[in-house]
């Protein structure tokens, strides 16, 4: 599926349309499905219809809309605010729709979504709240089954609530900006005024709603290092997302998927950090810096690391700045890239009998001079799981072969853990070398080394030999 494929065709909005005209023609089924759903709101009904069914002909009696009794379009369309074309003849529909266009008018032909300027959702409506379902003319059905899904999460006096918080707004928009105003609204609409609005006992909620008007919503700052996993959407743990909607600020890394930022509000503040080999956007210090002053300034910012962010992700020279800064922190963990590349195998990281350690580390602390003191312990059957190791692969094969790890250990390599694009492959220890040559791994790289390695699933995997036996083609060619 290509990144067009994922993207909606059509920009979900709401038309205004109390007191303005809007026309529905038609005589049957569809003009009487589009007619209730209209008299849901505050516009003005007109209905061009000459031979209405009996049903319809009722409804419009009862509900005293206007009828024109011409089913064809009038000269001009151009009072009207939408238009809506259920005749159930196409050439006619499409007629209207034309009429409606050359008026300016957005039109929908019933049936027809290539006639259509906008699409008739679905809706679940406990006014002034509206949801709205569309599926951009592809599943009426399913658009259905989801409004019965959420009028059933919706309290029926949510409508209530909303009103009167349209009471309150002009008071409450007298609170500072950012937190103060945000935890007003977020105990407004979840704590006693709402219960006493369900109750049905508006006094009390009114006089609630005063109390928590006049109650001290400065809040100092607050900052979440937050784990976004490996890349996953659905990896990403429900403390995390709800953090995100609560953000004023989201502070991210560049291999954090665009996709998970946007889950934040749709008004914080983002700030890119990402840091890539070869393009540092920020040193750490001036990250640093970033985050406190952002929580001197009193707002909730989400840090948003790839993986876990006590996992190298410098998360200790962060919490050391906030602390010196006197800034609340709090860290919220997340999947490491580890976890998710052997579940994409899904091989075990431990076996008994097999592998009884695991060893996270990343490729440079085996491309210096002196072998850190746990590189014995691989040689006795630890599970090595490598973090940014692509580029230094042969330094980690050569000196885990030094220090007496078998040549032919297995290995595998994910690129794009948990991810729709991962890649991945596997060999043993003496092919680990070429991985650094190739230049078709662009991702992210995990490799994970050992005996447990060959536990895996390696159907969909390829083989990391064969792109040894491609190198070494390109380079006798080259010659």
């Amino acid at each position: 599926m290509s990144a067009g494929d994922e993207k909606l065709s059509s920009f979900p909005a709401f038309f205004r349309v109390a007191g303005e005209k809007v026309a529905v023609f038609g005589n049957g089924d569809e003009a009487y499905a589009k007619a209730r759903l209209l008299a849901g709101t505050q516009a003005r009904i007109i209905a061009f219809a000459d031979e209405p069914e009996p049903a319809y002909a009722g409804f419009l009696a009862e509900h005293r809309i206007e009828v024109i009794e011409d089913i064809a379009p009038p000269a001009s369309l151009s009072d009207f605010r939408l238009v809506f074309a259920a005749t159930g003849d196409e050439g006619l529909d499409r007629m209207i729709v034309s009429a409606a266009r050359s008026a300016n008018v957005p039109a929908n032909a019933v049936d027809q979504p290539d006639h259509c300027d906008f699409y008739t959702p679905a809706i679940v409506s406990r006014a002034p709240v509206a949801v709205a379902i569309g599926t951009e003319g592809a599943g009426p059905v399913l658009a259905q089954m989801i409004r019965m899904t959420v009028d059933r999460l919706l309290p029926a006096s949510l409508g209530r609530l909303a009103r009167l918080a349209m009471d309150f707004r002009p008071a409450a928009e007298r609170l500072p900006r950012g937190s103060a105003r945000r935890s007003f609204w977020q105990g407004f609409f979840s704590g006693r005024v709402a219960e006493a609005v369900e109750n049905g006992n508006l006094d009390v909620a009114r006089a609630e709603a005063g109390r928590l008007l006049a109650a001290d919503h400065v809040q100092p700052g607050r900052v979440f290092l937050v784990g976004a996993g490996p890349g996953a959407e659905d990896l990403l743990t429900l403390r995390a997302h709800r953090l995100l909607m609560q953000a004023d600020a989201i502070v991210y890394d560049a291999l954090v998927p665009q996709a998970l930022v946007d889950m934040g509000r749709r008004d914080a503040e983002r700030f890119p950090v990402g840091k890539r080999k070869g393009c540092h956007s920020k040193t750490q210090d001036e990250i640093n810096r970033l985050l406190v002053r952002l929580g001197a300034e009193g707002k909730r910012v989400v840090r948003l690391k790839s993986g876990d962010p006590l996992v190298y992700g410098r998360a200790a020279e962060e919490m050391e700045a906030l602390r010196q800064a006197g800034i609340a922190y709090e860290v919220v963990p997340g999947i490491t890239s580890a976890f998710a590349a052997a579940a994409d195998f899904e091989l075990p990281l431990t076996v008994r009998g097999v592998a009884s350690s695991l060893i996270f580390t990343t490729g440079h602390d085996l491309a210096g001079e002196v072998l850190p003191d746990w590189a014995s312990l691989a040689v006795s059957g630890a599970t090595v799981a490598v973090y940014m190791g692509s580029t230094v692969a042969a330094s980690v094969a050569d000196r885990l072969m030094q220090v007496g790890l078998a040549r032919e250990t297995p290995v595998a390599v994910v690129e794009n853990a948990s991810r729709a694009n991962r890649r991945l492959l596997h060999g043993t220890l003496k092919d680990l070398p070429d991985l650094a040559a190739r230049d078709d791994l662009a991702g992210p790289v995990m490799v994970i080394i050992g005996e447990a390695v060959a536990g895996g699933r390696f159907t969909h995997s390829e083989n990391l030999a064969a792109g040894h036996v491609a190198v070494a083609a390109i380079l006798e060619k080259e010659q």
